[in-house]
């Protein structure tokens, strides 16, 4: 299964928790395996059918270009935070 960090403004979805676990070959399955047990993360995520542009994501500790199409494996760790722009 795959450890999903919840950063803290998301864990009123998932009962208070930091660390879920899911499935997913990607992180737009891995956003709907979550949504079936944490109803609302999805919305939390995404706008409609696109990864919100406020969101980044982590895989195995590196932030991914790739978005929703990113790949996982069941041993992957993805983290969910806040985009940070600026300069």
């Amino acid at each position: 299964m795959i450890r999903v960090h919840i950063p803290a403004p998301m864990r009123g979805y998932c009962e208070g928790k930091d660390v879920v676990e899911a499935n997913g070959d990607n992180i737009r399955q891995l956003i709907l395996a979550l949504d079936c047990s944490y109803p609302g993360m999805k919305d939390a995520l995404m706008d409609q059918d696109l990864l919100k542009p406020d969101v980044a994501i982590a895989v195995d500790g590196h932030i991914t270009p790739l978005g929703l199409l990113q790949g996982l494996s069941e041993v992957s760790e993805v983290s969910f935070f806040p985009a940070i722009g600026g300069g």
